[in-house]
């Protein structure tokens, strides 16, 4: 439906509905598409308009469709007739309607308005993440820095995960503020990156940058650069942490890890406890490995080829200077199919030992299992990011161990396919720098890891650029 480019009277609108295949649902397509062509706000009024005279009011999704509308294009005034006209006709509304008033109302002049709406819907369910941002952006843009910050700690209690945007923006916004205080807040959101593993974009490391350097008396310079294989920093000579764990540190995520994860509430929702049971004894008559490989997760780099070709060139890979392998595989990788041949599978086994799990168990287990028995020197292949089983640990520094032993012993396979055969060149990552890829400080100093692209996703791939920041 094309809306009009003007308001219509009543006789207009009724001719146009009439003339549409479905009219029940006229006013809902056609309101879709204002938004869609971002229509002036008068050509909606008027249908509402025409809406409110024949069927004496106007339905809840019509107006909240109407409220996009004036949200997309700024319309404040209106916002806050819709508001009203909600508040008495509806006694609660859903989550939709707050987002699109908190969106709406916190980028205008009446953005306090905003937070009696955050805390309104704070009373019937959790907001939004989105809720929570609106809000803390239109505090830091009115330089009401403790009320942005007081919003971003509420919104960590309800484990909602801040966007890297808005951690941007408040850095954005404090530049060249004065206090204590407030540098102790910052301060605090890089050691929330530090904590769950968040890499931050160019462009936000570049605020982190301007921020530290715009502190008034505070003698910050930041300069980006890479760190040397022996964790060393060319700029300020500092040692970054090393990336391996203590004796103790190992053994200690050794035990939680089989205590809380492998033997906890979770581990046989997808295996038996007999079959678990068999690759424990497995596993015990044939240690040390020193690779563990999630044969199932591998199998798939690559689309276009066989799946146990995938398998075999990876295998093939990582069995070079006599590594011990151990494929975590599926039986069904047995039964000579298409995607497995028996040929294949046969001389795979000359390279590695293998385990075959039934169909419907979990790998994760098997492999952080077989990995932590192994000892220090293990690795493991995978792509999950294991983010489920680290849920599972019961604190804060046992899940910071979990981390740093995953950066330090996930190996990351991905392919590039080139030439006319598609061959499949397996580009191993070693993740097992000796230095920690993980923001850090000295109190004098401060090594951010950045990534080159914006990427809100979560990702094991470390970043090889750092910012150095040091006090002069």
């Amino acid at each position: 439906v094309q809306p009009p480019e003007k308001p219509l009277q009543a006789e207009e609108w009724n001719r146009l509905k009439e003339s549409f295949q479905s009219p029940e649902i006229f006013e809902e397509v056609m309101l879709n598409s204002m938004i869609r062509c971002n229509s002036p706000i008068d050509v909606a009024k008027s249908l509402l308009t025409h809406v409110a005279k024949s069927d004496g009011d106007i339905a809840y999704n019509l107006l909240v469709k109407y409220l996009a509308l004036c949200v997309q294009q700024g319309q404040t005034s209106e916002i806050h007739d819709v508001y009203d006209i909600m508040k008495i006709r509806f006694k609660v509304l859903e989550s939709g309607a707050y987002s699109l008033l908190i969106k709406g109302l916190s980028k205008s002049d009446q953005w306090r308005m905003a937070l009696t709406l955050l805390e309104e819907a704070n009373q019937l369910m959790i907001p939004s993440r989105g809720n929570y941002e609106s809000c803390i952006k239109a505090a830091s843009r009115h330089q009401e820095m403790n009320l942005a910050f007081q919003l971003y700690h509420e919104m960590l209690t309800k484990d909602l995960v801040p966007t890297l945007d808005v951690l941007q923006a408040l850095f954005d916004f404090s530049r060249g503020m004065k206090g204590a205080e407030l540098q102790k807040q910052l301060f605090g959101i890089l050691l929330y990156l530090r904590e769950n593993q968040m890499y931050p974009h160019k462009t936000f490391m570049r605020s982190i940058k301007l921020w530290f350097e715009s502190i008034p008396g505070g003698n910050w310079r930041g300069h980006l650069t890479n760190i040397k294989d022996s964790g060393q920093c060319p700029v300020c000579n500092h040692q970054l942490e090393d990336s391996n764990l203590t004796e103790e540190e190992y053994n200690d995520l050794r035990e939680r890890i089989i205590k809380d994860v492998i033997h906890g509430t979770d581990t046989f929702r997808k295996t038996s406890p007999q079959e678990f049971e068999a690759f424990q004894t497995f596993v015990e008559n044939r240690l040390p490995f020193d690779i563990v490989i999630d044969g199932l997760n591998v199998s798939h780099i690559k689309s276009r080829r066989m799946q146990c070709e995938n398998l075999f060139e990876a295998v093939n890979c990582l069995a070079k200077g006599n590594a011990r392998l151990l494929v975590l595989g599926r039986k069904h990788m047995l039964s000579n199919s298409p995607n497995w041949k028996r040929a294949v599978m046969k001389e795979m086994q000359n390279k590695a030992d293998f385990f075959f799990a039934d169909n419907i168990s979990e790998d994760d287990t098997f492999l952080l299992y077989a990995t932590l028995q192994s000892g220090k020197h293990c690795k493991f292949v995978t792509r999950d990011f294991l983010r489920d089983h680290k849920a599972c640990l019961p604190d804060d520094l046992t899940r910071h161990l979990f981390r740093k032993w995953q950066r330090g012993h996930q190996i990351v396979i991905s392919a590039s396919g080139e030439g006319k055969r598609n061959v499949l060149s397996v580009f191993v990552q070693q993740p097992a720098f000796r230095y920690d890829c993980v923001v850090q400080t000295t109190g004098d100093t401060w090594h951010i890891p950045y990534k080159d692209n914006f990427d809100e996703k979560y990702s094991y791939e470390v970043p090889r650029k750092w910012l150095c920041i040091q006090r002069k």
